[in-house]
């Protein structure tokens, strides 16, 4: 007698595009760090709220690989997937909290640069995930990441020259550094996003 197999559990593409759209909310959240005018407490809470969701996604996504006999591509990658998507929300939350925490009143300009690759990479990546189902039209999404994640390196460098150019006090540059590290990890989470992205286009294909 044939052995018959559960059919693929589809849910887990549905899951790994909701953790994505959770982080084009966060990036838009960070976004609002801009304002200098808006209520940051508020932010902060909004952002974990925001962070909560999306860990409560990145939950169900483990559970659901445990409790599934057949998943629709390796179950190590599907852990690593959502793990990298998750580490992408856990930084932007740190970046809207230390800010908040060490009140920090401007940030330098290039900032927004930063935000802006960071929303872009967001998009993307909201975009790239549910075309896992059919495989197809994935290589400019890797492709694009890397390049924003080189001008987002770029940025970041302008921004660290900008802070020990002697403009800032030693305390605010300490927090600030903080700030523009927790910017620049989410980026490049985004990059190893992409790269396990090509990895399982790769295995599958």
């Amino acid at each position: 007698m044939a052995l018959r197999f559960k059919p693929v559990d589809t849910a887990f593409y549905t899951l790994l595009a909701t953790q994505a759209s959770h982080l084009v909310n966060g990036a838009s959240l960070v976004a609002e760090l801009l304002d200098e005018g808006g209520d940051r407490e508020d932010l902060s809470k909004r952002m974990r709220a925001a962070e909560h969701e999306a860990d409560e996604t990145t939950h169900e996504v483990v559970r659901r690989v445990n409790s599934t006999f057949v998943t629709p591509f390796d179950r190590e990658d599907i852990y690593a997937l959502s793990s990298s998507l998750d580490d992408v929300m856990d930084f932007m939350e740190e970046a809207v909290d230390l800010v908040v925490l060490y009140e920090v009143e401007s940030l330098p300009g290039g900032v927004a640069d930063q935000i802006e690759v960071l929303q872009r990479c967001a998009e993307l990546t909201a975009e790239a995930m549910p075309r896992l189902q059919s495989m197809k039209d994935l290589e400019e999404y890797w492709i694009e990441i890397n390049r924003l994640e080189n001008a987002g390196d770029k940025s970041y460098r302008r921004l660290l020259a900008k802070l020990f150019s002697g403009q800032y006090d030693a305390l605010e540059v300490l927090k600030l550094k903080d700030v523009l590290d927790a910017l620049e990890h989410a980026i490049d989470a985004f990059e190893k996003v992409a790269n396990i992205v090509e990895q399982i286009h790769v295995k599958e294909s």
